[in-house]
């Protein structure tokens, strides 16, 4: 079969200040038109968002025992981190402080002072992105003139529509894991465990000059029949599940989820492989063509001004009964600082929510349908698109083997 696999889009240069300067003027824009004064975040992609700071690459616990924090206004940000090495070296050093503990009440009564500090007297509306049981319950009580709204009010909109200094980080990304995945291609063979994998990837996507990595890589081993589990609670099928150390064996179909972070943003690789020189069945064949079908299809109409809702339907188009992505997941999700970020089509929320979204230009959607017939399986792979002025650009670029040829690479 001759392979249709897109070109990269090719490298473009990159200006880290200068994305970080124009990332801080979206916020302000926005923090403007919802009237907020002042942003306080602690979410780990917020705050990189907003300062372009970085830390210590850890687990979440540990991210909680040592937060950093951002607190932004519309003079500039200040920084608050253990890590006053990952600031960036235009944030002049009188805006990068010590920690904020925000689980304790000193910490809360030291975050006001720094809040009256920065705003001066008077009443003023204060966007949180997450705040602890103590901040909430403290806060107000101590700094009567603050009223707590959602950051999300403002970074939503801010981080919707990337500029292209944030889209070739994440083609960077992506680029970096992908070129990793070949590494995991030629290694995954009957014998061969998950977590064997998982070290060869990692190792391989620090040796390309990633961050950080963002998804522990996923190597799911997938039975033919929902009903041999493991167990949802929606009753389809189960993914992700975690890697483990079992042993792969001939034939067996493994869904592969993987995302890496390059200066920040992070990339999402999926696609359905098989364990040894397998060669798929006619049936097996057929998912794979129903689940590329959906994706020319919602291609076919991706550009600026369509919204969420018509990609929701034309990707149902000639699928009956099931609708082609997973009930507890969703046709698109955006893709940014975080792994999974607006926009979100294809969700509970609902048909109006759908229609609700219109695409425009440095939107960045991750498709993700999956054709699943119980009994006999599917397939499910991922693919990245950038929103262009006219139209849309691939940021993914891996061959869909064993399916199609395999191509080129990078």
């Amino acid at each position: 079969m001759q392979s249709t696999v897109a070109q990269p889009s090719a490298p473009a240069d990159l200006d880290l200040t200068r994305m970080r300067r124009d990332r801080l003027a979206k916020l302000v824009v926005a923090m403007d038109e919802h009237a907020m004064d002042a942003l306080v975040l602690s979410g780990t992609g917020n705050v990189h968002y907003a300062v372009g700071s970085t830390s210590m690459a850890s687990d979440a616990g540990r991210a909680f025992q040592e937060p950093t924090i951002a607190i932004v206004t519309r003079k500039g940000p200040h920084l608050f981190t253990p890590y006053p090495e990952g600031a960036p070296p235009e944030l002049p050093a009188d805006q990068v402080h010590g920690s904020l503990y925000p689980e304790f009440p000193e910490g809360v009564d030291a975050m006001a002072d720094v809040l009256r500090n920065l705003l001066g007297g008077g009443e003023h509306r204060i966007g949180f992105d997450d705040m602890t049981a103590v901040a909430h319950d403290r806060l107000t009580s101590i700094a009567p003139a603050l009223t707590i709204a959602d950051a999300g009010e403002v970074l939503g909109p801010a981080k919707l529509c990337k500029t292209d200094d944030e889209l070739e980080c994440i083609r960077r990304a992506q680029h970096i894991n992908e070129l990793a995945m070949y590494d995991v291609l030629d290694a995954l063979r009957p014998g061969v465990r998950q977590s064997d994998l998982t070290g060869l990837f990692l190792r391989r996507i620090y040796e390309l000059g990633v961050t950080a990595n963002s998804i522990d890589p996923i190597w799911q081993v997938t039975p033919d029949s929902i009903a041999h589990g493991p167990y949802t609670v929606n009753g389809d099928v189960a993914f992700p599940t975690s890697t483990t150390d079992r042993i792969l064996r001939e034939g067996e179909m493994i869904l592969v989820d993987s995302g890496v972070v390059y200066e920040g943003y992070c990339s999402d690789f999926g696609r359905t492989w098989f364990a040894g020189d397998y060669e798929p069945t006619p049936r097996q064949r057929d998912y794979f063509r129903r689940w590329k079908d959906v994706i020319e299809r919602v291609l076919s109409i991706t550009r600026p001004g369509t919204t969420g809702l018509e990609l929701n339907r034309i990707a149902r188009e000639g699928e009956t009964g099931r609708r082609p992505w997973l009930d507890h997941f969703y046709l698109v999700h955006g893709l940014g600082t975080e792994s999974a970020e607006m926009p979100f089509i294809g969700t509970d929320l609902g048909e109006e929510f759908d229609e609700s979204i219109v695409l425009a230009p440095g939107m960045v959607m991750v498709l993700e349908p999956v054709i699943w017939e119980d009994g006999h399986g599917g397939y499910r792979s991922e693919d990245i698109v950038a929103v262009t002025d006219d139209g849309y650009r691939l940021l993914s670029s891996f061959p869909y083997v064993p399916f199609e040829q395999e191509a080129v690479r990078w």
